[in-house]
């Protein structure tokens, strides 16, 4: 019998990226132990079946052609949604719930529904998947390298260096945007805690200004009940993920091409076509395999020599990690953000300096040529640090002991 009831709000309800990953593995958790879990989210084909669907949002998707009042309506969204609001409260109406519990909002939902639930005495928790709480452009990167200048209020600088896209048009929404969040106190005022789910961002956010107090670190967790996955190593690296500047690629490819080292890389993004156009002029070894979910993936990174994650940028902790750990296989990652923490260096995997190619190539042909018991202790190093770090049961305990606070605090 369900005794109660946890509003859980994401843009996406379906497994589109890591954040979704992470909000759909929280709600089976909740639902294992008793809670019932009612999803708000936005309207979008690719959604999962849910029994509360007619509350969620209209989609909004960009880069369609859309005429220019519909322009004007979608930037009003983007800032401040008051049909998120509107939905919302109709949806408390109908339940109610104890906690509610926010990943990704921005630009599709908004943080214009917090007042909505602060209103109604609901406690909010929000797991912080990127730096948007601190940079309005989410990534604290410009032109291929970290970039901190809004720290200390100074967000004007994103429409100065025209960060969203290169588009001052659009720099300048995300301006309006986060000077609009801000002076109303969306976030700050609304939120009574932020999940962080690495130590790197936690520090970051309280460099920048955030009270330490409302911040709490429980990193993700990852399913370990079965052991790892029993797949033969091949000849080759993974990288898994969207092909995006922030996600170093370019290096990547480079290294292979330097190494010899066969790279596979799987998904798709921005980038596509220039990383294509780059290894096939340096005749890199790398084979773009677009993108790949499910059984397929992990059977490729089960088989992978090490899985590679060569970010260029404040990385927050990447699920990708753990899927390795999950797998047995040994993960090399570039020493930035919260990757570090996820790495044994030495042991589950190796930490390389990020955009350095040379280095990169070492830490390639190294792993190439590692004998596959090498590979298989460095995978069980991995799996035994996920089972002490990243747990099901330790993110449980900290998230309900979190949610048991607040609900105390707020009865």
């Amino acid at each position: 019998m369900v005794s109660k009831n946890l509003l859980s709000i994401n843009n996406y309800f379906y497994r589109r990226g890591g954040a979704e990953v992470v909000f759909f593995d929280h709600n089976t958790l909740m639902q294992e132990e008793g809670w019932g879990v009612v999803p708000f989210s936005m309207q979008h084909p690719e959604n999962l079946p849910s029994d509360w669907s007619e509350y969620f949002v209209d989609e909004i998707e960009y880069g369609r052609n859309l005429s220019p009042l519909e322009k004007v309506q979608q930037a009003g969204k983007i800032i401040y949604s008051f049909e998120a609001r509107q939905k919302l409260s109709s949806l408390l109406d109908a339940v109610k719930p104890q906690i509610a519990h926010a990943h990704n909002v921005y630009h599709h939902i908004s943080p214009a529904i917090f007042p909505i639930l602060k209103k109604r005495g609901i406690p909010v928790v929000m797991t912080v998947h990127d730096l948007k709480l601190a940079c309005p452009s989410y990534k604290m990167l410009r032109g291929g390298k970290v970039c901190e200048e809004c720290r200390g209020g100074a967000i004007h600088n994103v429409v100065r260096h025209s960060c969203i896209k290169d588009s001052k048009l659009l720099s300048s929404l995300v301006y309006a945007e986060t000077l609009i969040h801000r002076t109303l106190g969306l976030y700050s005022q609304h939120v009574d805690r932020f999940i962080v789910p690495s130590k790197f961002y936690l520090e970051k956010l309280v460099e920048w200004g955030w009270p330490r107090q409302k911040l709490v670190h429980i990193p993700n967790f990852v399913e370990l009940e079965g052991g790892t996955r029993e797949c033969s190593k091949q000849d080759y690296v993974l990288f898994a993920g969207r092909l995006a500047p922030e996600k170093g690629l370019d290096t990547l490819i480079r290294a292979s091409a330097a190494s010899g080292v066969k790279t596979l890389i799987a998904g798709s993004g921005p980038e596509e076509a220039e990383l294509k156009s780059l290894a096939v002029k340096l005749s890199a070894p790398v084979e773009f395999l677009g993108f790949i979910g499910g059984a397929a993936l992990f059977d490729l990174i089960g088989s992978a020599r090490a899985l590679v994650l060569p970010s260029v940028w404040y990385e927050n902790a990447p699920i990708s990690v753990l899927e390795a750990y999950q797998c047995g296989t040994p993960v090399i990652g570039a020493d930035i953000g919260g990757i570090p923490e996820m790495i044994l260096d030495g042991s589950s995997g190796t930490v390389v300096p990020a955009g350095d190619v040379s280095a990169w190539s070492e830490a390639l042909s190294r792993v190439k040529l590692a004998p596959d018991n090498d590979l298989k202790e460095m995978g069980k190093a991995g799996l035994a640090l996920a089972k002490s770090q990243f747990s099901r049961q330790e993110y449980r305990r900290k998230v309900l002991d979190l949610y048991g606070e607040l609900m105390n605090n707020a009865g």
